[in-house]
């Protein structure tokens, strides 16, 4: 399944970022905000179970989060999406895994991966704000699903229709939230309009 997060704030937050007049603090800020809007539709469906608890009145009936979260940013621009999340969902622990494309090939390469040790029972979001090719997050997703994960997300800024089907095709059991769908890929594999190189606007690194 897919989703874009059709919401005008959203809308206008990734107007300010694709800016190319937009600087790192702002593209940074944008993204974190951006984040945490998406967070909620990210965590719509996550399971619950009922407890009884004491509140300050009397005995309640209610319900809590049943498994952990855990996030996975995609370095290194995925990690720009981190906070925005744990703001909303600070109990939430965080992987890391370090893919890098290569310019030539546009394939992707493993360079690192730590991530907590209960994969096989958390609800676990994957995180790049850019979903071009789809190489990395395929790698990505792969990489989780080889440590046990079973119930995965990703979770990106921007992807392209190419980018998207490659995610389809090969993870059809991974649900994908975007906060927009662009038009296509140029022929250096960058999305279209897109906002540029998403990890060096992030820190400020070009």
């Amino acid at each position: 399944m897919i989703t874009v997060l059709n919401h005008p704030l959203i809308t206008h937050k990734i107007t300010q970022m694709r800016r190319t007049t937009t600087r790192t603090k702002d593209f940074r800020e944008n993204l974190d905000e951006i984040a945490g809007l998406m967070a909620y539709e990210i965590t719509r469906d996550l399971k619950l179970e009922p407890v009884t608890i004491e509140t300050p009145v009397e005995t309640c009936e209610t319900y809590e989060l049943n498994r952990d979260i855990v996030l996975v940013p995609i370095l290194r621009a995925g990690l720009g999406m981190v906070n925005g999340i744990l703001d909303l969902i600070p109990t939430a622990k965080v992987g890391h895994i370090g893919v890098y494309r290569d310019e030539e090939t546009l394939m992707p390469h493993e360079y690192f991966a730590k991530f907590p040790e209960n994969l096989g029972e958390a609800e676990v979001m994957v995180l790049d704000p850019m979903l071009a090719t789809g190489g990395s997050a395929d790698a990505a997703i792969e990489m989780v699903k080889k440590r046990g994960a079973k119930s995965i997300k990703l979770v990106c800024l921007v992807g392209a229709p190419e980018g998207v089907e490659v995610i389809k095709e090969k993870h059809p059991d991974v649900d994908i939230f975007l906060a927009a769908l662009d038009s296509h890929l140029n022929d250096k594999g960058y999305i279209v309009p897109g906002l540029g190189d998403a990890g060096d606007r992030i820190f400020g690194t070009k």
